[in-house]
Formats: structure tokens, sequence, C-alpha cells
């Protein structure tokens, strides 16, 4: 058995990045930009009012201030602030040659003779200098972020409407085991239905990638070859819950081979999903294909899509997600049997924001994650975790 660290580092060097297209910036939040983007313009690209109100020198505050015009958004101003004069000027305006300051309108009034004065005690300056933001030429976006949508907005404000980013994998979805039905399905005393794909199903789609579920397929050799070899043709990754372990049963691995797959492991010291599997093969075509294999149960299969293969898929498009975890007291004292693998467990939150370890029945007991905030990694060698102690919480 092998370390998640050691298994994320062994997939990371079998990793082939996806290639590079440009697509409308309206259609690419979610997706890995793949060249960094850099401004055409100096942001603002003008010196710009803050806020409605009066142009002018700030030497000429305490003035009676001569009303040259008034200067709208969008609008270029046609007179130069002179000594004893003002424009009024609407916010995002371009402030007039020679006004340093703008006043707000809230602090003015109207003398009778058609004069301006500034009514307020002290103001400050109110014009957003041009370039203060971004300059010309600075980068405004670095390659491998997720495009999210204050990024559109900058892309907008740059002109880059055809961004580059990373292809996404395209992933199947297989699910193994005589015993799985349907969920419309009535199951019998030797049946249950299948939650895992429709669950590893939702795991992709939530990452916004393309995926295609080729549903149960049986224990039966030569119908497990036929679908991961049509799943292996039509999609760079295809994910596989079930028959990957050592059972009579458990073709997974004897497909896996045939199909001309190096396995590069089978087993991780970590708890649930010690059974999964990871492998691929460069075809004919030169593309490279990956198989993922997780085990049956439903809590580990959704356990290590979220610590491996989410992680792999990410990297296939040169993404690296920051994961952030809650450090939280917990609410009780933790005692584990077997300490002999790092093990995932769900968690909830309680009312005085301490961590509650959730009851646990195993990792067929997927009702478990029902309400919970994330789960925490208990490492291994770690027995017992005493009340009070703070452990950091990954939230799902």
């Amino acid at each position: 058995m092998i370390s998640l660290q050691e298994a994320l580092a062994i997939a990371t060097k079998q990793t082939v990045v996806m290639q590079v297209e440009t697509l409308d910036y309206l259609d690419s939040q979610g997706r890995i930009l793949a060249e960094n983007v850099f401004s055409d313009v100096d942001m603002p690209p003008f010196n710009k009012s803050a806020m409605d109100g009066y142009a002018c020198r700030k030497d000429d505050l305490g003035k009676e201030l001569e009303l040259l015009e008034i200067i709208a958004a969008g609008k270029m101003p046609t007179q130069t602030i002179g000594a004893g004069q003002c424009s009024k000027i609407m916010t995002g305006a371009k402030v007039p040659d020679g006004a340093d300051l703008v006043f707000m309108v809230e602090q003015s009034e109207r003398l009778p003779n058609g004069k301006i004065r500034f009514t307020g005690e002290k103001t400050s300056a109110n014009i957003c200098v041009r370039g203060e933001d971004v300059q010309s030429g600075d980068r405004v976006l670095a390659a491998g972020i997720k495009i999210e949508p204050q990024h559109i907005a900058i892309l907008a404000s740059v002109g880059c409407i055809r961004p580059v980013v990373y292809c996404r994998p395209t992933v199947g979805i297989i699910s193994t085991g005589s015993e799985l039905i349907i969920p419309s399905g009535k199951p019998n005393p030797a049946q249950i239905r299948n939650s895992n794909g429709p669950q590893l199903e939702a795991q992709v789609r939530k990452m916004g990638l393309p995926v295609c579920n080729y549903g149960i397929v049986p224990d039966v050799q030569d119908e497990t070859f036929r679908i991961i070899q049509k799943s292996v043709h039509e999609n760079d990754v295809t994910l596989i819950s079930g028959g990957v372990s050592v059972g009579d049963f458990d073709y997974v691995p004897l497909v896996i081979q045939q199909l001309g797959f190096t396995v590069h492991f089978n087993k991780l010291s970590v708890k649930p999903g010690k059974h999964t599997t990871f492998a691929s093969m460069r075809n004919d075509d030169g593309q490279t294909k990956y198989i993922i294999g997780l085990p049956g149960n439903p809590v580990s299969s959704f356990i290590q899509f979220e610590i491996f293969a989410k992680v792999f898929l990410n990297r296939l498009m040169n993404f690296s997600e920051k994961h952030f975890y809650l450090p939280l007291p917990l609410a009780h004292d933790f005692r584990r049997r077997k300490s002999d693998r790092d093990e995932f467990l769900p968690v909830s939150l309680t009312e005085n924001n301490e961590v509650e370890i959730i009851r646990y029945n195993g990792s067929a007991h997927i009702h478990a994650y029902h309400g919970a905030l994330g789960f925490v990694l208990i490492e291994k060698g770690v027995e017992e975790i005493t009340k009070g102690s703070f452990i950091h919480v990954r939230p799902l």
C-alpha cells in the first residue's frame, strides 16, 4: 500500500496536460486559463471623478467659482479650469485639465450671482488617477486560474474576448456489480440500487466536465471488457466503481491489463478507499488514456473522488485547486479502534461552532454525509483526540 501523497505524485508523473482552445469569454466561466492576460489600457484610462460634484483647483476652495460647463460621463470636457473657475462633473466623467480636486455636490451651494461655493470644512481630492489600478502592459490574469465571474469582468475590461483555455477531459463512468439495479427499480433481497454511478456523475458535472454514464455492468468478464473498452475509446478518463478488489468476480484488474494499460498502483493506505487503482495507456493515435478504479462502497467512491480523482482531473487541465481547511475545536472526545491508515471521517458543526464527528458505520454508510459540513483527516498512528483539540475540516 502507498500513501495518498505518493499516489498523487505517481499520477502527476503520468499526466499529459490537455491541449488548449480559444472560446468566447462569456462561455469561459469554470475553464482553466492557459495563457497570461495583459491589459491593453490604463485603468482608469483617464483622471476620473469619483463622485458627482465640482471640479476645480484645490487652491480655489475658499473662493466663489465661475461655473464653466457640465461634464457628463462619457463626454470630453471642453474647457480648461483656470483660477476661480469650476465645472460641474458627474461620477465617472473625465476630470478637465487644470482641475486637481472634485468636491461633492452635497458640500456646495449656488450663489445668487450664479457662482458656486464650497461649503464643507475639508474634502478629499475625489479623483481616480489614470493608471492607479492597472497600467497598460500589466498582467491582469495569470495562466492556471479557474475563470470565475470576477475574471469575466477583467477579461471584458481589457478586451480579451477570446481567451485561451485548456480543453476539458471527457469522463466515462461505469458501475460494476451483478447485485446492482437502476435507481428506479425495486431491489430483491440480494440486490441494491446503484448510487455510485449517479454520485460520480454529479461530482464530475460539479467540476464542469463532460461526462458519459455507461450504467451498470454485471460481473461478467466479456461484458466488463466490452464496456470498459468502449469508455476508453470515447473518453480521456474512465472512472469505474466496484470490481477492483480481489474477489472471484472482480474482473476489472484483469480487463485493465488486457486492454494494454499499465497499473501504477492498486492499494492506498487510506480509509475508506483502500482498493483504489490508477492506470494509464498511450494508444496508437498517441493519446494518453486513464482509468481510475474506485471501490464499490459509496463512501469510498465519494471520498476517493474528492481526494484523488478530482485532483487528477484538475491536473489534466494544469490546475491545482487550493483547498482551505477550517481549524475548529472538537466537541467531544474521539477514539478509534485501528490507526493503521489515514482515515477520512464526516463532520458537522454544532451551534457553538465546534466540530462533531458524525456517527459512521463504515464505507457503505453514505447517509452519514447527509448534512455534513465536510470531512476531517485522522492521520495514521493517531488513536484518540481529546475534546477541545483543534482539528482541520475540509468543507464539501
